[in-house]
């Protein structure tokens, strides 16, 4: 999925632990009415796709740096926005912490049912917000999931399933790379279960790598594990979170 040669890609990451997200949402949420000529998150979603969008929002997590152009997460209180191969130098993406304002403009786009902005360039501004975890368990197989996309999500009491087999046959709990040809360090494809439903998670290894918690978490699942999990809720032909955190279900 848009995988550049990892030998021209910095990565860098910045998350923030799920643990903190609500005591520091509540701290330093900050927002603001929108600028003159900013659009409300309802009107960037009524935009057309190929229009010229400008946004405010917060960054929430970066995904990678490379050639000058950034991948964001970012957020406001009424949704939340992916924007791809940002027009970023080294010394500003170092600037992108999670809950930086900024300013963002470029073009509405869509690829594989995953809608973000392309082409863009962006200025900070002033003011500071973490958004809350959302729990969208419960909307697990339903079209209004959707309504959330790249929000950052939670997903509660799931059960570890098969993601494939090994060469011997036997069913494993993670592959690499969504067809088992991948090595450490590639994207961890994993499923898990709910009321009788199986649902397909990713750690987007540009997002987390093979040093990050989180991918080492998958990769100790065993089958019939019940877990919690984080992360930004990403659309590729369907619903396919990029998963930021996974722990034993309470």
């Amino acid at each position: 999925m848009k995988k550049i040669i990892a030998l021209l890609l910095t990565m860098s990451l910045t998350l923030v632990p799920g643990s903190l997200v609500m005591a520091e949402s509540e701290e330093t949420a900050q927002t603001e009415a929108k600028s003159e000529g900013v659009m409300t998150y309802e009107e960037y979603a009524a935009a057309e796709l190929d229009t010229e969008v400008v946004i405010e929002a917060y960054v929430q997590a970066k995904q990678s740096w490379w050639e000058d152009k950034a991948t964001v997460y970012a957020q406001d209180e009424d949704g939340a926005y992916f924007l791809y191969n940002m027009a970023c130098s080294e010394e500003d993406y170092e600037k992108l912490v999670p809950g930086a304002k900024i300013k963002a403009t470029g073009f509405k786009s869509e690829w594989s049912g995953e809608v973000e902005i392309v082409d863009a360039t962006f200025e900070l501004e002033d003011g500071e917000y973490i958004a809350p975890v959302t729990d969208v368990t419960e909307l697990l197989g339903k079209d209004e999931l959707i309504d959330h996309q790249n929000q950052f999500v939670s997903f509660k009491g799931l059960t570890v399933e098969a993601a494939g087999q090994d060469e011997e046959g036997n069913d494993v709990a993670f592959l690499y790379n969504w067809d088992g040809s991948g090595q450490d360090g590639d994207d961890l494809y994993f499923k898990a279960s709910l009321d009788g439903e199986t649902y397909t998670f990713t750690v987007e290894s540009y997002l987390c790598d093979n040093t990050t918690d989180v991918y080492k978490a998958v990769k100790e699942l065993e089958l019939g594990d019940k877990i919690d999990m984080e992360g930004f809720l990403y659309w590729y032909e369907g619903v396919n979170p990029h998963i930021t955190a996974v722990t034993e279900a309470e």
